[in-house]
């Protein structure tokens, strides 16, 4: 069980967050967690794919401390984008393509890679379990032409039952993308990508730092891998799902699943963003005016940090923003403002949603009722 709660990073621990909802105390703490979403009773996938595992959050792995060695073991799984009945759920992903990080919890995006400048990192990709061929690609940082992880310009292909290993130097501080580059919309869009972060030496994080993967999908993908009674064409591709790290809202904002920006009054909050689908999200944050600091690996300069509340962010694009919670301690909407993209199939609000909230408002009535939305049991 995690010791932090909220969007992965370094923010709000759970006794922190436990205390501020007045939820103490051991039997408290044993249950709640809302149990692991079973099934939607009107999945058709085969009773076989019911049997894959679920994803969990995506994990924050510190590979500084694992000497900069990991494996990532390609795993089929469910995932559930929404897995209750409110607001238009709910919404299953009958099959995917997650990334496992050594022992840790499949999931997707899968897990954020985390390490310091001129660190070499060692990224075995394990295939022994897959069904399909797969690579890794690292945007961002420069390597070897043979660790570019493009099979037809590399020659190096890591197929069903097989291992291969990445040299990939942290050499270009800032916030990657990782990604299958083989049969690339197909194996991206079935849940293979992820985030590389590379600290540049003499990091100092802020009081809250977050990772938040944006993405849309068309879900009959899945459910066609799944044995569903779907039929998918890329040259159709129609998104119908919009998600968080993975997530629709209300599940976005289940603390222990979800993605929820949980701060302190007077906190510096970073949001690092990274774009793992295949549209520009223009997200939002209310009431809250943020900086640009770092794009793509790139700081930027001081004098170009202009305050704003909507960041574009193309496919790929990586952009880290930091802005002061200094606003009436309240909960405040963080969305696409493709407000359609705020939607779980024609339910709105959902989709492409979270919330900053502060911590002062979690013994409110209207927090336990997004709790409540969001299938947490306090």
């Amino acid at each position: 069980m995690s010791s932090q709660v909220g969007a992965p990073g370094t923010g709000v621990s759970r006794r922190e967050f436990l205390a501020a909802t007045g939820a103490v105390g051991v039997g408290t703490l044993a249950g709640c967690v809302a149990p692991t979403a079973s099934p939607s009773t009107t999945n058709r996938a085969s009773m076989s794919e019911q049997a894959l595992p679920h994803t969990g959050k995506p994990e924050v792995v510190n590979l500084d401390e694992l000497g900069g060695e990991v494996t990532l073991r390609a795993v089929h799984s469910r995932h559930s984008l929404h897995p209750h009945d409110t607001m238009g759920g709910p919404i299953e992903l009958p099959v995917v393509w997650a990334f496992q990080a050594n022992d840790g919890t499949p999931s997707v995006p899968g897990p954020i890679l985390r390490c310091t400048e001129g660190q070499t990192l060692k990224i075995t990709l394990d295939n022994t379990e897959s069904q399909m061929p797969h690579t890794l690609h690292f945007h961002g940082v420069r390597k070897t032409w043979e660790n570019d992880g493009v099979p037809t310009t590399t020659g190096v292909t890591v197929n069903p039952g097989e291992t291969h290993t990445y040299t990939i130097p942290a050499n270009v501080a800032g916030t990657h993308l990782y990604h299958c580059h083989f049969n690339t919309p197909f194996h991206m869009d079935m849940g293979m990508y992820g985030i590389l972060r590379v600290d540049p030496k003499g990091y100092e994080e802020a009081d809250k730092e977050y990772f938040v993967t944006v993405k849309e999908w068309d879900t009959r993908l899945s459910r066609m891998y799944g044995g569903e009674d779907a039929s998918y064409d890329l040259t159709a591709r129609k998104a119908d799902a919009f998600t968080l790290n993975g997530r629709s809202a209300p599940y976005t904002l289940h603390p222990e699943e979800g993605s929820p920006i949980l701060v302190d009054p007077g906190d510096t909050v970073r949001i690092h963003w990274v774009n793992g689908g295949f549209m520009s999200h223009p997200m939002h944050i209310h009431n809250h005016r943020f900086k640009i600091v770092e794009k793509d690996g790139s700081p930027i300069p001081e004098g170009m940090q202009l305050l704003q509340d909507v960041v574009n962010i193309a496919p790929a694009e990586r952009y880290t923003v930091e802005f002061e919670a200094d606003a009436d301690p309240g909960i405040y909407l963080i969305h696409c403002h493709k407000v359609d993209h705020v939607r779980n199939g024609s339910s709105y609000p959902g989709g492409m949603l979270s919330g900053v909230i502060y911590t002062p408002v979690m013994k409110s009535d209207i927090f336990r009722q997004l709790m409540e939305y969001a299938g947490y049991q306090q």
